[in-house]
């Protein structure tokens, strides 16, 4: 039950985040990062990240009523994987690089509550 919200609640959030970076990425980056995207480079990275968030929420939507399974037991992993590194990038654009908006740190807060939520569901998952 523990892993089937969780699954939900990712793919509720990162589904309209996705999104938003897919159709548009200049409405959502200042918001996260304090900064505008300035070279046309940057917009088609932010747009694979929407499209990669999508494939995450997809992923999570599909499996949400799954029962356990080695697939859904690596779901989960990927997700430690994704929510760490989001938190460990994000800090340092903040924190290191000095870009960061108003939605920097609370983006840090939910997937560090995000990493620990699911390392629970892996954990009672043994």
């Amino acid at each position: 039950m523990m892993t089937r919200k969780l699954l939900l609640v990712t793919a509720l959030v990162e589904t309209p985040v996705g999104l938003v970076f897919l159709f548009s990425p200049a409405l959502m980056v200042p918001f996260l990062l304090g900064a505008s995207l300035d070279a046309p480079a940057a917009f088609v990275m932010a747009r694979m990240f929407g499209a990669a968030l999508l494939s995450l929420a997809a992923a999570c939507w599909l499996a949400r009523d799954d029962g356990p399974s080695r697939a859904r037991h690596g779901l989960v992993a990927a997700l430690v994987l994704y929510n760490g590194v989001a938190v460990a990038v994000l800090v340092n654009a903040g924190a290191g690089m000095g870009l960061a908006g108003v939605l920097t740190w609370p983006a840090v807060a939910l997937h560090a509550a995000l990493t620990v939520w699911c390392l629970a569901c892996l954990r009672s998952g043994r």
